[in-house]
């Protein structure tokens, strides 16, 4: 499998995603996890928990699938508080770094009025490419 990040040097420079990936293989379609645990509640008092989870629940998907991290092109977040995502950046990017390690897909941040579960904080949606 070959996976590629892209950042041309016509657009800002990112910070924790690239602008555009590309690979070859099998395409997976990974569905919004939110921090649900495996009885179906959400867990996690604050966002950093929350999105934790959330990917946590998203790499166990993908691991069913066959895939790791690392096969991952593109995130998509959906987020209730964006300022509260953003007091919290670091935080998160330290949770990134260790489940994901210092690979940054394609993604996107969309600030919403709320998710499926009142409860949730967070979700995370994305799309992987595997070998063959």
């Amino acid at each position: 499998m070959s996976l590629n990040f892209f950042n041309p040097a016509e657009l800002a420079r990112p910070s924790g995603f690239s602008h555009a990936a590309a690979g070859t293989g099998r395409i997976v379609f990974l569905a919004g996890q939110t921090a649900l645990d495996g009885s179906g509640r959400i867990v996690g008092d604050g966002v950093v928990e929350q999105f934790e989870k959330a990917l946590g629940n998203l790499l166990v998907a993908l691991a069913a699938a066959g895939g790791k991290p690392a096969d991952v092109a593109s995130l998509t977040l959906y987020i209730v508080d964006m300022d509260d995502y953003r007091a919290h950046s670091r935080a998160i990017g330290a949770v990134w770094r260790r489940l994901m390690g210092t690979s940054y897909p394609a993604m996107a941040g969309i600030g919403v009025a709320r998710l499926w579960d009142a409860e949730a904080l967070i979700e995370v949606q994305g799309h992987a490419i595997l070998p063959g």
